[in-house]
């Protein structure tokens, strides 16, 4: 049975950031002002966790509500000043920096969590255990496209059947990091496969059909364990199953990363429950990212975290760039940077 992440933002009561949406009161139970969430299906889980965790502070007139529509296209609403707040499973871009900046939108970057990028197939595949990097580019980079149909293409031990591919679309904060680990380049990926922005539709494209393959967040394969089965990937650090173990210790290489919030600095000044929510959802990091399945901080980062907040250091760590194959600790490191080069902030 297929556990399902998403469900209707009309469920949705109160979540921890992301755009600013009014709404007229049809009575006197309804707010007058709903704080939503948009962006990564990745973090869309720990949106919601957090929602529910906030659930007893809520602020009368106030509500929240979360949104997955793809780190790219939070990130877009965020730099138009369509929300104040963007879930993302990447850092954000130079050109997004520059929409940002000429729309006069200051924000902080603030990690809540980290995430394995998974590769599964169906449970009824009994020969794939594991799989290199470089079998991951043959299968998913351009060249691969129209060529590479076959599973015994990818490895001459696997049977000679052909493969369904699964995974996230352009708008996916996971398209871009996954295709920059493995083809290095966001842009170097075939498009022959089943492609969504919604990891349900990957979730089920896989557990559907014996002969599939896909990618996508490690919550989600936490979520659909029974339906699913995870490849080791050998990378950087050995062949390595994706757990939050391998992801703290920095082993899982170069497909674990960060994920974020970014706040909008006006906002987060003027409007007191969106603060509220922000540092309750911090305060209890572990235990919203636990919920929510995806892979905590420690408790003392995300006290630096929260530091970070209250010193509103302003702008990406990142300088527009998709670092890969960084560990837990340079992520973190170069996320509390105060001395960042001007152009970056």
């Amino acid at each position: 049975m297929i556990a399902r992440r998403f469900g209707p933002i009309a469920a949705l009561v109160l979540a921890p950031l992301l755009v600013v949406g009014q709404a007229n009161a049809q009575s006197n139970n309804q707010p007058s002002s709903t704080i939503l969430i948009s962006g990564s299906s990745t973090v869309y889980p720990f949106s919601q966790a957090a929602i529910k965790a906030y659930a007893p502070r809520t602020r009368k007139g106030v509500s929240f509500a979360a949104k997955p529509i793809g780190s790219s296209a939070g990130l877009r609403q965020f730099c138009g000043k369509s929300i104040v707040i963007a879930a993302a499973s990447r850092p954000i871009n130079s050109k997004e920096i520059a929409s940002c900046k000429a729309n006069g939108v200051s924000f902080l970057e603030l990690p809540i969590a980290f995430d394995a990028i998974t590769v599964v197939v169906n449970p009824a595949n009994s020969f794939a255990k594991s799989i290199s990097t470089a079998q991951l580019r043959t299968l998913w980079s351009k060249a691969a496209q129209g060529n590479v149909m076959r599973w015994n293409q990818v490895n001459p031990s696997w049977p000679n059947r052909p493969i369904r591919l699964c995974g996230p679309g352009k708008d996916s904060g996971t398209y871009d990091t996954f295709n920059k680990a493995i083809n290095g380049s966001e842009t170097n990926s075939r498009q022959d496969y089943t492609a969504s922005e919604d990891d349900n539709v990957l979730v089920k494209c896989v557990a559907s059909d014996p002969n599939a393959l896909g990618y996508f967040g490690f919550d989600y394969y936490q979520a659909n364990r029974q339906s699913l089965r995870a490849l080791a990937v050998s990378g950087l650090r050995g062949s390595v199953i994706p757990s939050v173990s391998a992801v703290q210790g920095s082993r899982y290489l170069p497909l674990s990363r960060p994920l974020f919030f970014y706040v909008n600095d006006q906002a987060l000044k003027s409007n007191q429950a969106l603060r509220s929510m922000i540092v309750a959802t911090l305060e209890q990091g572990v235990k919203v990212s636990q919920k929510a399945g995806v892979i905590p901080l420690q408790d003392s980062t995300y006290r630096l975290v929260l530091n970070k907040l209250y010193r509103n250091v302003l702008g990406s760590a990142f300088g527009g760039n998709l670092p890969i194959g960084l560990t837990v600790g340079q992520v973190l490191e170069r996320s509390f940077d105060e001395h960042k080069r001007p152009q970056f902030r």
